[in-house]
């Protein structure tokens, strides 16, 4: 379906951001000639040149974020549009200077004395910049001189290509083809596919399944080269900057410790027996002799779906979501009434879902909207984003207001817990408690399971690139379907095609973002909890999480949630919950 055969309610209202194309281009003529900062070179350590510098830049990136969102919607409309593509790529390369524009200021302020530095973090009058400098001072050692740092940033918009590129090929040119079964010819689309993997028809699941793997197969060298030319970025980037890892790298990005990352996935490798114990309930439930992996999205019970209209879903989450509050739920339907969502899939979208923010307007939301369980909780989960973001940014300044992405699964995974807990407990019916179960259960095995096989393996990936081994496809399958074996177990076949699932995750084009769902969702179970059995305390706890945008480290952010993930404990208790959920399951 084209995008104009769509009614206005379900798509971008994106004047909000620009009134026409015509306007937008009027608006980056004005960014581009302002974007000056020259003056500023060798004033840092004078505190009114300092402000002065900041508000500019403040200035000037929050116009950037209008023009970016807009033309980034624009594109993922209709990836087809070369008019769109050429807005974006023209966004990028103001991003480009502006970020050229203003490399100085980096390692200018570190020649600076630490006095100053810390008289500056001391200021009430620059309380805004005050993590920021923080955060500075402990990167020292990896910031480089002031010429080093202007060339990376005029080269970030060809280091930054790779991601772009295989958006273009996942969207635009994958070679989806129909396939026949049982003598009928059905369409292949990234949206249709996830409906196939959940037919109960186990053969047209086969074949959908390796349709599917065939295009990217096809295409896997183009692929490959993508994703190592993207890991081997990343090597550069790291080494360059003294790093021990890229793992190190990405985390000191976002001031975390490596800790958390080794709690993860020994918390996991030690709970995988858990996951093999919930697979082979699921080949039970099912009544499989022999289980594929093109069986493990189908639903455990039957004709428990819960299919519903767009407005009736999204009137539901809103309900599920009452433990949040009448002010939570009142900004929901805002963001339905005043269209910052699109809905509906349509010919050249981009596939999938996010949220995506310009601090001067309001969250947006991608949706590809279809009648089933999943996408009803993908509705409360990408506005947890959008509700994170609209209170961020409504009580920090500019300079805070984006959270880090260490954070970003949070609230979005909040949502979809409460939801669950809500349909649990207003259900009547045996089976479709049995059904939401068995989602919950899938959501943990996705969520917590899977994205940490992902974040095994880029780490793997990069390891290897750190040490000088060479990406090919065929290691690349190797190792991705050693450690599907591993972590689903002997009661489900890795059949050959789930060996190039690698080749189509777009996340792994964001260097170590993937972990952070695991930590999210652990995060969430525990906060979720918190705010069923406490109540009030537990809600204006959340909100002053939500609302503190990057104004401390993440993981000291999650501390006012009650979260300590520097400790063992709120591993611990997610994986007894899904061990607490799997026996409810069974003894159903």
């Amino acid at each position: 379906m084209e995008r104009k055969d769509i009614e206005l309610k379900y798509l971008w209202n994106l004047e909000d951001l620009f009134t026409s194309d015509d306007a937008w281009k009027t608006e980056y003529d004005k960014v581009y000639s302002e974007a000056d900062f020259s003056a500023f070179q060798g004033t840092l350590g004078n505190k009114d040149s300092f402000i002065k510098f900041n508000k500019l830049s403040d200035s000037l990136v929050i116009r950037l974020e209008k023009l970016f969102v807009y033309a980034m919607m624009k594109s993922d409309g209709d990836a087809r549009s070369s008019e769109y593509s050429k807005l974006l790529s023209m966004a990028q390369q103001l991003d480009v200077k502006i970020e050229a524009e203003t490399a100085f200021s980096v390692p200018e302020l570190l020649s600076l004395d630490e006095s100053i530095l810390k008289g500056y973090i001391a200021d009430p009058d620059l309380k805004p910049y005050d993590y920021q400098l923080k955060t500075l001072l402990k990167s020292k050692e990896h910031v480089l001189s002031k010429e080093m740092e202007e060339t990376l940033a005029s080269v970030s918009e060809v280091t930054s290509s790779f991601r772009e590129i295989f958006t273009k090929l996942d969207n635009a040119d994958l070679p989806l083809a129909p396939f026949t079964y049982n003598g009928e010819e059905y369409p292949l689309t990234h949206g249709l596919y996830g409906q196939y993997m959940q037919s109960p028809d186990k053969g047209l699941r086969e074949c959908a399944f390796k349709a599917y793997y065939k295009a990217y197969k096809s295409v896997l060298n183009t692929i490959t080269s993508t994703y190592y030319g993207n890991v081997k970025k990343n090597v550069f980037l790291a080494k360059i900057r003294k790093y021990d890892s890229c793992l190190s790298q990405a985390l000191s990005n976002e001031d975390v410790d490596e800790s958390v990352y080794h709690n993860l996935l020994n918390s996991v490798h030690n709970s995988l027996y858990l996951m093999h114990d919930y697979v082979k309930a699921k080949k039970e439930a099912l009544k499989l002799d022999e289980m594929h992996m093109y069986d493990m999205y189908v639903p455990a019970v039957e004709d428990a779906d819960i299919k519903l209209k767009y407005e009736d879903a999204y009137k539901f989450v809103i309900e599920g979501l009452a433990p949040l509050g009448k002010d939570y739920q009142s900004v929901l339907q805002r963001a339905f009434d005043e269209r910052w969502i699109d809905v509906y899939e349509t010919t050249g979208k981009r596939s999938g879902a996010y949220c995506c923010n310009a601090f001067a307007s309001h969250p947006y939301v991608l949706l590809n909207y279809t009648e089933t369980t999943h996408d009803v909780f993908t509705i409360a989960h990408e506005m947890g984003h959008a509700m994170h973001s609209y209170f961020s940014c409504k009580n920090q300044p500019f300079a805070k207001a984006s959270y880090k992405i260490f954070v970003a699964e949070v609230a979005s995974t909040v949502n979809e817990v409460l939801l669950h807990r809500h349909i649990l407990k207003t259900a009547t019916d045996k089976k479709l408690k049995k059904y939401i179960l068995s989602y919950f259960l899938e959501m943990i095995r996705t969520t917590l399971f899977r994205q940490t096989q992902f974040a095994e393996f880029e780490y793997i990936a990069h390891d290897k690139v750190f040490k000088g081994e060479p990406l090919t496809k065929d290691l690349m399958d190797e190792v991705y379907l050693d450690l599907n074996k591993r972590y689903y177990g002997e009661y489900v076949i890795s059949d050959e095609e789930i060996s190039h699932e690698w080749a189509r995750i777009p996340h792994f084009y964001s260097a170590f973002y993937v972990y952070k769902y695991a930590t999210g969702i652990i995060s969430a179970l525990a906060i979720a909890d918190r705010i069923l059995t406490e109540g009030e305390p537990a809600v204006k706890d959340y909100f002053a999480f939500l609302s503190s945008g990057s104004s401390d480290s993440p993981v000291e952010l999650l501390k006012i949630a009650g979260v300590d993930l520097s400790k063992t404990d709120a591993f611990d208790k997610a994986m007894n919950m899904f061990k607490s959920y799997l026996e409810d399951f069974k003894s159903i």
